[in-house]
């Protein structure tokens, strides 16, 4: 199977790097992403395991539309049944480069009317959109006049590791900074300072890291978990092998800061991730 893993502009050879080290075949580095192929483990250890990867599309319908009716008729044909029922709620999330589309939340309007009628079509009802909550999520891209259709196996964005409390917001994204602490060539048998270290993110990213723990570990939900071939056993499994591969840390992370509100913020973030060591 093929995937895309979603990044940061610059951080494409650091994904490389960590999908090729999960066992990823076949990578090409894309603009802001890198395309791999795999079997249905690697993407359960991809989103576990990737430090810098923004999300895990999975393609599963490429065309050409020339116009907007051209792209209504390549969704229509594809057969949706595969990966969704009238039960689940769906959300579309769109990117265009192109001259012939040239408005994003169109696409999406067009992409999610073809799917509402083809199920209306077939069995009289239609699934219900959800754009906070759905239980599946389709990506549309297009480049020119090439569309590409994909299954958001990930979800809310894999920046969020779940060990930052509900709405608190980072100057750095996780994401930037666990990018930035691998790309730095720093090694966990050595120590690291972080002379402004604000609210903690390099200090918890380096501390993930220097465990050898998965940064999404403490995350509950993925997309993946609500398609069809889902493996609740594969997915337990890839779970125990990452705590089995737990290192101990034995080095030190100094930091420091001017303002005692970032101190005091920065301890607990840490404190809250059972990082106190």
């Amino acid at each position: 199977m093929e995937f895309i893993a979603k990044t940061f502009f610059g951080l494409e050879e650091t994904l490389e790097k960590e999908l090729l080290a999960l066992g990823a075949e076949k990578t090409k580095i894309l603009k802001r992403a890198v395309s791999f192929k795999g079997d249905q483990e690697l993407l359960y250890k991809a989103n576990l395991h990737l430090r810098t990867a923004i999300r895990i599309l999975s393609p599963i319908h490429v065309f050409k539309a020339n116009n907007e009716d051209d792209l209504y008729k390549g969704v229509m044909k594809f057969d949706w049944s595969k990966y969704m029922n009238l039960e689940d709620t769906f959300s579309i999330q769109s990117t265009v480069y192109s001259s012939t589309f040239t408005h994003s939340k169109y696409v999406a309007l067009k992409t999610k009317d073809a799917i509402v009628d083809q199920f209306r079509n077939q069995t009289g009802k239609r699934p219900d959109v959800n754009v906070q909550n759905p239980d599946i999520v389709i990506q549309v891209h297009i480049a020119e006049k090439l569309v590409t259709l994909s299954l958001d196996s990930t979800g809310e964005s894999l920046h969020k590791r779940g060990y930052r409390p509900p709405g608190h917001i980072a100057p750095v994204n996780e994401i930037l900074a666990a990018g930035i602490i691998l790309m730095s060539g720093w090694k966990p048998d050595k120590p690291l300072i972080d002379f402004m270290c604000g609210s903690g993110t390099f200090l918890m990213e380096a501390a993930l890291i220097g465990k050898n723990m998965p940064p999404a570990a403490n995350r509950k939900d993925f997309a993946f978990m609500n398609w069809p071939d889902y493996d609740a056993e594969l997915w337990q499994s890839v779970k125990e092998k990452a705590q089995q591969h737990k290192t101990n840390f034995t080095s030190k992370i100094y930091a420091f800061d001017k303002m005692p509100k970032a101190i005091s913020t920065a301890r607990y973030n840490i404190e809250g991730a059972g990082m106190e060591d």
